[in-house]
């Protein structure tokens, strides 16, 4: 198999409950923040839509790699965009402020994934990220976020 890219499904049927907390404006029981983290899976692997939690099976490994990934230090606040009255083309989107960075790494076998997951809920997946594969020897690895907006936001959600 192999890894595609895509909002998990359960973190979608998940949000409904309210299980997720980005960014500083948390108005479920707790006050703060949930912590994320983005963890690196081999090509070989079947990252996607129907992966619930992160899982350390087919996660890369190497020098400087740290199982679980590296946190996601803050997001930007969820906004939404669109004007139709019918709610046709509405978004509602949000991104991590910053990269995601691994310095002097080795990762030699070849990885195409990041999944990013709610480390504060059980390791809940949020999406999987695809990108071309990738091998590092004695380097530095980051994968740059996007712009935070309703076409290239990283998670968005739309009608």
């Amino acid at each position: 198999m192999a890894n595609t890219q895509s909002i998990c499904t359960s973190f979608m049927q998940e949000l409904l409950t309210g299980m997720h907390a980005f960014g500083t404006t948390v108005t479920r029981g707790a006050t703060t923040a949930d912590s994320f983290k983005a963890a690196l899976y081999l090509a070989t692997a079947t990252v996607n839509a129907t992966t619930t939690a992160y899982s350390a099976t087919n996660e890369v490994s190497g020098t400087n790699y740290t199982a679980g990934g590296t946190a996601i230090t803050s997001w930007n606040a969820p906004a939404t965009s669109g004007t139709a009255a019918n709610g046709s083309g509405n978004k509602a989107y949000t991104t991590p402020t910053a990269s995601f960075a691994w310095t002097t790494v080795t990762l030699s076998t070849a990885f195409d994934c990041c999944l990013v997951y709610n480390s504060t809920q059980s390791n809940r997946s949020v999406g999987a990220f695809t990108f071309g594969s990738q091998t590092v020897s004695a380097g530095n690895f980051s994968l740059t976020m996007p712009t935070n907006d309703g076409t290239t936001g990283l998670i968005r959600l739309g009608s």
